[in-house]
C-alpha cells in the first residue's frame, strides 16, 4: 500500500470512451483515485453512482474522480451507459497500476483464497503527492467522506 506524503505513481491508462488518461497531466488539480473490483457488481455500482451523483461538487473543488479496475474499456463503456455514470473509468487490464498502488492483494471468500483488487481510495494533491488513503473501503457514505477531505485539502 502506498503512504501519505509519497509521490503518487504516474500512469497512462485507457479509459471509457476509447481515450487515454494520464495522472500527471491532471496537475495542478486534485485527483480522487478509487480502485474497485469489478464493473456492474452491487458494491461497485453503488460506489460509482455515489461518485457520479457528487461529481459537480468534486469538480467545483478542483478534483477529478477516476475509478480504476481491471475491466476492459469496453466493459467500462457498457457500465457507464447502463447506469448513466459520468465519472472517468480507467482500465488496468495488465494490473500494473493496481500493483503500483498496492491494491492487488490476496483475498479470501468462503475459505478460498484468490488475488483481487482491494477496494481502496487515494486522494492525490495538486503536486502529485498522496494526501490520504482509505483502504478496505465501506461504500455507504464513502463518497461524502472523500468529498469532505477534498474540500479540506
Amino acid at each position: 500500500m502506498i503512504s501519505v506524503g509519497t509521490a503518487a505513481p504516474d500512469f497512462t491508462l485507457p479509459r471509457d470512451g476509447d481515450t487515454m488518461i494520464t495522472l500527471s497531466a491532471l496537475r495542478p488539480g486534485k485527483v480522487v483515485l478509487y480502485f474497485y473490483p469489478k464493473d456492474d457488481t452491487p458494491g461497485c455500482t453503488l460506489e460509482a453512482q455515489d461518485f457520479t451523483a457528487r461529481l459537480a461538487d468534486f469538480t467545483a473543488a478542483s478534483a477529478t474522480v477516476i475509478g480504476v479496475s481491471k475491466d476492459s474499456p469496453k466493459s467500462h463503456d457498457k457500465f457507464c451507459k447502463k447506469y448513466g455514470l459520468s465519472i472517468v473509468l480507467a482500465s488496468d487490464e495488465g494490473g500494473h497500476t493496481c500493483e503500483d498502488y498496492g491494491v492487488w492483494l490476496e483475498k479470501s471468500m468462503y475459505g478460498k483464497t484468490y488475488l483481487g483488487v482491494q477496494r481502496t481510495t487515494v486522494l492525490i494533491d495538486g503536486t502529485g503527492k498522496v494526501a490520504r488513503v482509505w483502504d478496505k473501503v465501506s461504500v455507504k457514505g464513502h463518497a461524502d467522506e472523500v468529498l469532505a477531505a477534498v474540500r479540506a485539502l
